[in-house]
């Protein structure tokens, strides 16, 4: 368990190390800190959204930002670890060593996932006292919480997902379309599709409602404005519907959850597939 401790130790430092020398946290610092200031600066003010006013009103439009950025920083973080890693001879000289497959899979997944979130949970805490001090708008911490847990959840599944193509797809072309497929797929083309089968054929609402749930954007965006306005009204006759159907606090779980479960699905198939791939 030491060893196994000590080596996971060990490749954290060196995946942090080269995180920090391709300035991937500068990186995304700054893309956070940028949507961050718009939203501030433009959406900070006295106007009533989903039952917020001022903060939470900024924390919602963030969010729903973030809902389209995330997912593509998660992939392109991880979608080329372990390929990269195996091209360039690190995944053989690292094994050569007492590190396990295993230990090398969780640093390099926890690093990214670090890399990724510590930024975001700075900058939200930052704008809920922000927002206090400056413009005296009340903080909603229990929303800045349910915000930061939708987005790591969003971030996880992202991760897990893009570990998975990684381990998967050992040539870095083939990867980078995948990755780019599966972001697109999660942004827009469900959305079309659905659309498309609504038009073409009469479905149930909860056969629509079930297909749109599997797709993780789709699912922390129901999470999020049942978050922020329990009712839904903003959501009109749907909003109604899923309240009603569902409830605010299972359409959170059930939002929160999916994602959760999916990254975690993906993160192990990943992990079981490089343990029986090459490292070579």
């Amino acid at each position: 368990m030491k060893r196994q401790l000590n080596s996971y130790w060990a490749v954290a430092q060196l995946d942090m190390a080269e995180v920090l020398r391709s300035r991937w946290l500068l990186f995304c610092v700054v893309i956070y800190a940028l949507l961050a200031s718009v939203f501030v600066l433009v959406g900070m003010r006295e106007s009533t959204v989903f039952g917020f006013t001022g903060t939470g009103r900024v924390l919602v439009s963030y969010v729903h930002a973030l809902l389209v950025l995330l997912p593509l920083m998660a992939l392109v973080a991880t979608g080329h670890v372990v390929n990269k890693a195996r091209d360039d001879g690190t995944l053989e000289l690292l094994f050569s060593q007492p590190i396990s497959r295993a230990a090398f899979f969780s640093a390099v997944s926890s690093v990214r996932l670090v890399v990724l979130l510590a930024p975001l949970v700075v900058l939200m805490v930052a704008m809920g006292i922000f927002g206090r001090l400056v413009f005296g708008q009340q903080i909603e911490w229990s929303f800045v919480n349910h915000c930061l847990i939708l987005c790591t959840a969003l971030v996880w599944a992202f991760c897990g997902l893009g570990l998975w193509v990684s381990t998967s797809v050992p040539n870095t072309a083939r990867a980078t379309m995948y990755l780019l497929l599966i972001w697109v797929a999660g942004i827009a083309l469900l959305d079309f599709a659905l659309a498309g089968m609504m038009l073409q054929w009469r479905l149930e609402p909860r056969v629509v409602f079930a297909l749109a749930a599997l797709n993780p954007v789709q699912s922390i965006r129901m999470a999020l404005l049942s978050s922020a306005d329990p009712q839904l009204s903003v959501l009109g006759p749907v909003g109604f519907y899923l309240a009603n159907r569902i409830g605010s606090t299972w359409l959170y779980v059930l939002g929160l959850g999916w994602p959760l479960l999916l990254g975690a699905i993906a993160w192990s198939g990943a992990l079981w597939r490089l343990r029986r791939g090459d490292v070579a």
